[in-house]
């Protein structure tokens, strides 16, 4: 008998998404603008992109997930979705629930464990409903960004999707590690990049190394439109 997996009916649902759109507006973006003063960039760098793509913004803050599903343009967030531990979030349906209305989350079975939340990831940007990946993995304990994991760049390449690098600005002051509360006022800047796509035969390291090497220049240079020493851009392929 095959096994009975997670449906992806509601992460392609409109009526759902409409309902996370209505929140975003009324409540989420309103608070964050309130706590932060944000400033979003670049939305020019996606204005084309349709179906699948994996987000892969840096990661200093408790504050970053929220910023990025609040503030980012809804043609970015609308069908955004984001993994959450099938073990800890869906033992509970008000737990499930909540965070789904914020972050739009579905399940991911921890390592070793078979169910139906199984392949999950892969099944949703096959359907083409784009994901959120923090590469790095954890927190930067100091603002600095760490070294990334290859996985979303592997996730992209087999999909045959884009990463969207998102540089974030200030979260690390706003709201560091160990913070129990933000600093009201901050300034925060978030930098969207243009989608970036594999070179034939890359290996997902070098491609996420590509990818950081955008949002790095993104951060540097204070702008969505970084450009290198020869006057190329990061997020151009390079030339063979």
């Amino acid at each position: 008998m095959a096994e009975k997996l997670e449906p992806l009916d509601p992460y392609l649902d409109k009526g759902r998404a409409q309902r996370r759109q209505l929140v975003r507006r009324l409540i989420t973006r309103p608070l964050i603008s309130t706590v932060v003063r944000p400033t979003v960039l670049g939305e020019d760098n996606v204005a084309d992109l349709e179906g699948g793509f994996i987000m892969i913004p840096n990661h200093s803050s408790h504050l970053d997930a929220p910023m990025v599903f609040s503030l980012l343009p809804d043609s970015l967030t609308n069908r955004l979705a984001t993994g959450a531990a099938a073990d800890y979030f869906y033992r509970r349906k008000f737990i499930s629930s909540l965070t789904s209305i914020f972050f739009n989350t579905y399940p991911i079975e921890r390592k070793g464990k078979r169910g139906p939340a199984a392949g999950m990831t892969g099944r949703l940007l096959r359907a083409g409903v784009p994901i959120l990946v923090f590469p790095e993995g954890t927190r930067s304990r100091d603002g600095k960004m760490g070294t990334p994991k290859p996985g979303a760049a592997a996730l992209a390449i087999k999909a045959g999707i884009p990463l969207v690098p998102i540089a974030m600005s200030g979260g690390h002051e706003a709201m560091p590690v160990g913070a129990a509360f933000p600093k009201m006022g901050s300034e925060v800047f978030l930098f969207i990049g243009k989608p970036m796509h594999p070179l034939e035969g890359e290996e997902p390291e070098h491609f996420m190394e590509r990818a950081f090497h955008a949002i790095t220049m993104m951060l540097e240079q204070g702008t969505p439109h970084p450009v290198e020493e020869d006057g190329s851009s990061p997020f151009d392929q390079p030339a063979s």
